[in-house]
Formats: C-alpha cells, sequence, structure tokens
C-alpha cells in the first residue's frame, strides 16, 4: 500500500511539472491568409517567424521559456480576422499577436478594440499603410517601411530618369485606397501627372477593366498596388495589350510567385520595392543568420524569399523585446519593451520605436526581374 500511495504521490509530482513546462510556454499567436489569393503571403511570413523561433528553443528559449506559435486562417477576410483574434484570446491566452495580413484586416483589429481590450501588443503585420502609421496604436508595432515610402522611392527613381506620365493599379480596398492617396501626392510631389488609375476587387484578379483604362492612358510607368496574384495577372494581359509601360510593384507582390505564375519570359523587367534585404545576400548579418538556420532546420513547402524575411525579422524583433521584458514576462511588460527598442539593430537593419511612431523601419530597395527570372539590384 505505502509503494502504491508511494508512487501515486511520484506521478502526481511528475504530472504537476510537466503541466508547470507546458504552462511556461511563451504563447506567440498569428491570425492571417493560409486560403485563398495571399496564402503563400501568410505561409511564408508564419515560416519566417517560425524559423526564429525554432532557432530560440533549440538554444534553451527565452529565459528557459520556449515559445510556441499557434496561427489561424482568416482568408483575407476582415471579419474572420476579428472573430478568431478573439477566439485565439479565449483559448489560448497569447502573449503578443504576430504576423497578420492585410490593411482592412489590421484595421478591423483596431476599430473593434480586440488589441486595447486585451492589452496584448501586435507586430509585424504585412501592412505599410499611411493610416496605420498615422495611427499610431500603442499596441501596434510595425516592422516595415510604409507604402507611401516605397512609392516615394518609386516616383523619385522614375522621375529622375525621365518618367512623367504614371498610372496606377490599386486594389479596391482600405489598402488600395490608402495607398492610392500616398501615390497621387508622390506622383505630384515628383513632377509627374497621374494619367489613370484603375481598380480591382479585393480577393479577385478581376484585372479585365483597369487593363484596358491604363493601357488607353499610355502612362510610361505603371504602378501596381496590388496583390501577387492579381499583379501577375495584370502584367499578362497589359503586356498582351500591348502596353510597353515599365511596371512597378509594391512589395506586396511577390517576384518568385510571378514568375511561377506566368513566366519569367512574362515577368521579365517587372520591378519591385523591397522592405527588406535581398534573401540571396552573403553581406548582410541578418540574411547570413536565416541562410544558416535556413539549412539547420529545413522548413518544409516554403522558399527562402523576401516575404519570409520579414516574417523572421518581425520574430528577431519580439525575442528581443521578450529578452529585456524579463522572466514571466506580461502583455503591458512585453509593450513597453517594443516602444523602448530605439535604433536597434537587427543584423544590417534597424528598427526605431518609439512612443511618437511604431513604424519602426524606412527600409526601402528597388529590384527588377531579369530574363532568367531572378531578382537584381
Amino acid at each position: 500500500m505505502r509503494r502504491t500511495a508511494w508512487l501515486r504521490a511520484a506521478l502526481a509530482s511528475l504530472l504537476a511539472v510537466l503541466a508547470a513546462g507546458a504552462s511556461a510556454d511563451i504563447v506567440i499567436a498569428q491570425v492571417a491568409a493560409f486560403s485563398g489569393p495571399l496564402a503563400p503571403t501568410g505561409t511564408h511570413m508564419r515560416a519566417g517567424a517560425q524559423l526564429l523561433f525554432d532557432a530560440v528553443n533549440a538554444e534553451g528559449g527565452i529565459h528557459g521559456a520556449r515559445i510556441r506559435l499557434v496561427s489561424a486562417d482568416d482568408g483575407y477576410k476582415t471579419d474572420e480576422t476579428v472573430r478568431l483574434a478573439r477566439e485565439m484570446l479565449r483559448h489560448e491566452q497569447p502573449l503578443a499577436f504576430i504576423g497578420f495580413v492585410g490593411t482592412g484586416n489590421v484595421e478591423a483589429m483596431l476599430d473593434h478594440k480586440v488589441l486595447a481590450e486585451a492589452g496584448i501588443p501586435l507586430i509585424a503585420v504585412r501592412s505599410g499603410a499611411e493610416t496605420l502609421v498615422r495611427r499610431n496604436d500603442p499596441f501596434l508595432f510595425m516592422t516595415r517601411a510604409s507604402y507611401a515610402e516605397e512609392i516615394d522611392r518609386i516616383t523619385d527613381q522614375y522621375a529622375t530618369t525621365g518618367y512623367k506620365r504614371f498610372a496606377v493599379l490599386y486594389q479596391d480596398d482600405a489598402f488600395g485606397k490608402g495607398a492610392l492617396a500616398s501615390a497621387e501626392q508622390s506622383i505630384q510631389k515628383a513632377g509627374g501627372t497621374l494619367v489613370a488609375k484603375g481598380a480591382y476587387e479585393k480577393n479577385t484578379t478581376n484585372v479585365g477593366a483597369a487593363v484596358q483604362t491604363i493601357a488607353a492612358a499610355q502612362p510610361q510607368a505603371v504602378i501596381l498596388i496590388a496583390n501577387t496574384a492579381a499583379s501577375a495577372e495584370f502584367l499578362l494581359q497589359s503586356r498582351a495589350a500591348g502596353n510597353l509601360a515599365q511596371y512597378v510593384a509594391l512589395s506586396v507582390t511577390d517576384a518568385g510567385q510571378v514568375v511561377q505564375k506566368i513566366g519569367a519570359n512574362k515577368a521579365e523587367g517587372l520591378a519591385l520595392t523591397q522592405v527588406v534585404p535581398d534573401p540571396n545576400s552573403h553581406t548582410v548579418p541578418l540574411i547570413r543568420e536565416i541562410q544558416n538556420n535556413f539549412r539547420k532546420f529545413k522548413p518544409k513547402d516554403v522558399t527562402l524569399n523576401h516575404t519570409f524575411v520579414e516574417g523572421y525579422l518581425g520574430a528577431k524583433v519580439l525575442v528581443e523585446a521578450l529578452r529585456r521584458a524579463g522572466p514571466e514576462p506580461t502583455r503591458r511588460r512585453l509593450r513597453d519593451a517594443l516602444e523602448a527598442l530605439s535604433n536597434h539593430d537587427v543584423g544590417g537593419v534597424f528598427i526605431n520605436f518609439s512612443p511618437r511612431r511604431h513604424a519602426g523601419s524606412r527600409f526601402v530597395d528597388i529590384t527588377i526581374l531579369n530574363r532568367s527570372g531572378k531578382l537584381l539590384r
């Protein structure tokens, strides 16, 4: 009897230890598009963050606690983003959110006060909307340049080489309309003229009307404020229609996926802004770190592209804030640690948060696809 009682007590103690260990996990939650036209975006953002968390966990975690990433698919639908985020808060009790995709989706989180009511920070969203930058919500932390900064880089570069007639393809939602307003201001500031603009509906690739409207205006350059699938379809149809303009897509378009969809010969010459360094670089410390961890942990069904780097970078910023928040961090302490990250070097990319500005990066580069489907700077 005594032996049985001792065994029961030992088992109970073991279960208590295991339970304590499980509860010590730092839970980070992501709600993003893992289905529909933006599935590759959500998938690569998640994979990039997971790679960083795997590397951190392999080294003992944060103050001895492992990081566990949980995710849910909102299909790029704003109402689902809010519903699933609230569900995550109830069932997973995350310390932070990461890697949400879409301007309207993030705005819905703020409008419905999901972050404020839970006191939970959201970092590394896949949006550079100027509305979010100006809003400077106390719980939202952006680790990419704004769309306005991307567009300024485009108009500055092309205006100095003689381009004056611009057109814009934009997604007909908060993302597209906000960036369109930035483009109108930027083109005027650069001394150019907006000769045409065409819209397409969110979650579709119905760009035919926009192709005709923009081709008829004969622009010298077309700025694509569009997701990857819509950008690829627009480029394909525009070139078939004989529009010989220079096409420049914002960073939300993925070059590799454009090549997969329409082929390298049709994609050749497409320029794209980038808000993180080249994934093939051998000189940027952040990229070398990612390359090494990619080889070590071998993520499945993803490629090391710019979106993957963006997810990894955001997770790396979050991990630094977790370290600074100390053992047994709270959401409040984590939020405050994020806000205190000033001129923080994550490996050749600097993040600069402050109480007045939660948009932490201004990094913008321009790349172009060659005839082999490879990006050149």
